[in-house]
């Protein structure tokens, strides 16, 4: 029997995923009580209203994310974002929060999901997660692509460093039409191979990010 590990944060009003974005909001669109006056006795409904911005919590970015003729939400196949063979790869914070080409060399990539743990997801909902998060970096990236791996995700901030204005991670990933996740959390849960992962997104027209509920699916 297959088992499930769940890599998504859950989403909640108030919460901040990115520095600078606001939170969700998430309230009643239609109360229980009110929806009372539309059905039968004993029957009731709820409806529910979300404001958020795309980038909260897990989410995956398309390449509309970055190129306004880039592919969206919509354009993306099932074949990009669900059941894909998948590898983890671990870097230690020890080495260095710059994740470089060297860490997945000898690992077979092709059409696989490129997972990334740091464990910088123990920081989730704290200030520290905010701050000197571990990154790939372009080199990084760029052997991603020559390496023919078909997602890449990381559990930490952001895939690129924050620390400049320059994102070549994004751009080199998506300009080769690889989508990214980010913020992802329990990567520590899984073996480096032998399991499947999936992180899909509704389809939204012209729309480059949304949340998803990432999971892995192990052997």
């Amino acid at each position: 029997m297959a088992q499930f590990i769940d890599l998504s944060h859950i989403v909640e009003a108030g919460m901040i995923t990115y520095k600078g974005i606001p939170a969700p909001i998430i309230c009643d669109f239609l109360s229980r009580e009110a929806s009372r006056n539309n059905y039968a006795e004993g029957t009731e409904f709820h409806i529910g209203k979300i404001e958020l911005v795309a980038n909260t919590g897990t989410y995956l970015d398309s390449p509309f994310h970055r190129f306004a003729d880039g592919k969206d939400l919509s354009e993306l196949t099932l074949t990009q974002i669900a059941e894909l063979e998948a590898v983890l790869i671990r870097h230690d914070l020890a080495n260095g929060r710059a994740i470089e080409a060297e860490v997945f060399a000898g690992v077979d990539l092709k059409g696989k999901a490129v997972l990334v743990n740091t464990n910088w997801s123990q920081h989730w909902r704290t200030d520290q997660y905010f701050e000197g998060h571990p990154y790939l970096t372009a080199a990084a990236a760029e052997y991603l692509v020559q390496a023919h791996a078909t997602l890449v995700g990381i559990d930490s901030y952001n895939i690129d460093n924050t620390d400049t204005n320059t994102r070549p991670v994004h751009t080199i990933l998506l300009g080769n039409n690889i989508p990214i996740v980010e913020h992802l959390c329990q990567l520590d849960q899984l073996p480096t191979s032998g399991f499947h992962f999936s992180a899909v997104p509704v389809k939204v027209k012209h729309f480059g990010t949304f949340p998803v509920r990432a999971y892995a699916r192990i052997d």
